[in-house]
């Protein structure tokens, strides 16, 4: 569990750690470069999950490792904590067997002072997942949405579930998404690609979704730029900020905080 400098949530929780490639949106995951350093540092949770290509890239393996050790991480946090779960993974990945997503559903339940903000590009199975399981209520809901014919489908099978938060990950942005329907969304998160491969992302994009948003009441946050800037510059990360037409967008949801503080 570590504190994280992800604008929209406060702590990480890693119960799973590994991943694959599944849509474009993974093509620059940062998650395999730091993968690769908690290896090096030694870190038994992150050995073998990654490996450097002949060309010299970070990759996945395919190995996906469930950290019983983490389990219990949030039982020990006694302060009301927004957690976004598995930063380092995909907590739907296929190889994840159900007896342990149970029982990271258990401490989930276990913990209503805590808000979890679960996050997958594998719809179906959590869509699966929940057709036989509750959805605890200190729980929210996410897809990653970079594209239209990759993301947009995600759309539709986290509409049908039901739970208190269901939100959208747009992070990268990696095209003009046309209409979205948001019916039965709650929060939309838009984002730039980062590093020195980033694929630019545009001004009009950005708007277009925030326009949407508006006219559907759904919360509306702009992360960042990334690499490109509004104005089509390559420049650092920090340079191009998150500022979008002149204001910060951190719209979010209201946490209902129970238990103890």
């Amino acid at each position: 569990m570590t504190k994280t400098k992800i604008e929209w949530t406060e702590k990480t929780w890693n119960p799973v750690t590994g991943c694959q490639i599944v849509s474009e949106g993974c093509r620059h995951c940062y998650a395999t470069q730091m993968a690769y350093r908690l290896a090096a540092m030694g870190l038994s949770q992150y050995q073998g999950i990654t490996k450097k290509a002949k060309n010299g890239s970070i990759q996945w393996t395919g190995k996906i490792q469930q950290v019983e050790s983490a389990l219990e991480m949030p039982l020990k946090t006694k302060k009301n904590t927004l957690f976004f779960v598995n930063s380092m993974s995909d907590l739907f990945h296929e190889d994840i067997d159900t007896s342990f997503l149970d029982q990271v559903f258990q401490v989930i339940s276990a913990t209503p002072q805590h808000t979890y903000q679960i996050l997958t590009k594998r719809a179906p199975q959590m869509v699966s997942y929940f057709k036989k399981h509750p959805v605890p209520a200190n729980v929210w809901l996410g897809v990653s949405v970079e594209n239209r014919q990759q993301g947009i489908p995600r759309i539709k099978e986290l509409q049908k579930i039901r739970a208190t938060v269901k939100f959208l990950s747009i992070e990268p942005l990696l095209e003009d998404l046309g209409s979205i329907d948001l019916k039965g969304i709650h929060w939309v998160i838009v984002g730039g690609e980062s590093g020195n491969q980033a694929r630019p992302l545009k001004a009009e994009w950005v708007r277009k979704i925030q326009q949407q948003c508006y006219k559907q009441r759904v919360k509306f946050f702009f992360k960042q730029w990334g690499t490109w800037g509004p104005d089509g510059v390559k420049r650092s990360k920090k340079a191009n900020g998150s500022l979008f037409e002149g204001k910060i967008w951190h719209e979010m949801p209201r946490i209902k905080r129970i238990g103890t503080v």
